[in-house]
């Protein structure tokens, strides 16, 4: 247990049985968690108040995004959703989904955006493969939505131009945490 909220995951303990949503694969689990230690690296070395945590996940209730982010600075008082992804590009058609009332994953998660008045960011890892380095970013949920509206799907390109997560031995590096 991470010691806040009582049904939050921290990010630094393996993930028990069935972790993952319903079958995505490991990787995305693994990514969620990085996501988190990397985020409560950012408030600890920057002695900012915040705190990231990933909701249990249940078979039986909404989770609307991957990890929830605390903080009385309204900067960083934010929803994250998490995409581990093999290749160069992502598509708003194969990599989100949508509920059973044909809500599309992105509508949802604006909506919980808007409800709950949180900040809004896809993190996203490009996978290319065994040996061969990952590349992450973050990018703001309103231009998310601007290229959803746009095109089928945004390639590493585009992401390039948002905030760069760096890799080092400890994880992800986040080094600002701006829209």
């Amino acid at each position: 247990m991470c010691g806040e909220p009582p049904s939050c995951t921290g990010g630094t303990s393996p993930p028990g049985p069935g972790a993952g949503r319903g079958g995505q694969e490991m990787g995305l689990s693994d990514f969620e968690r990085e996501m988190v230690a990397c985020l409560n690296r950012f408030f600890e070395a920057g002695k900012r108040q915040g705190f990231a945590y990933r909701l249990k996940q249940s078979k039986f209730s909404t989770q609307y995004v991957d990890v929830l982010v605390d903080s009385l600075d309204p900067r960083y008082y934010c929803a994250i959703e998490c995409k581990s992804i093999r290749g160069k590009k992502l598509y708003f058609s194969q990599h989100f989904h949508s509920d059973r009332n044909h809500v599309h994953q992105i509508d949802a998660i604006g909506a919980f955006l808007a409800r709950t008045g949180r900040r809004g960011y896809l993190a996203i890892e490009f996978r290319f493969g065994s040996g061969k380095a990952r590349e992450a970013y973050l990018i703001p949920w309103e231009a998310l939505v601007r290229f959803y509206g746009e095109a089928p799907g945004i390639g590493i390109e585009e992401f390039r131009s948002f905030i760069p997560l760096s890799r080092t031995p400890e994880g992800y590096l986040l080094r600002r945490l701006e829209g």
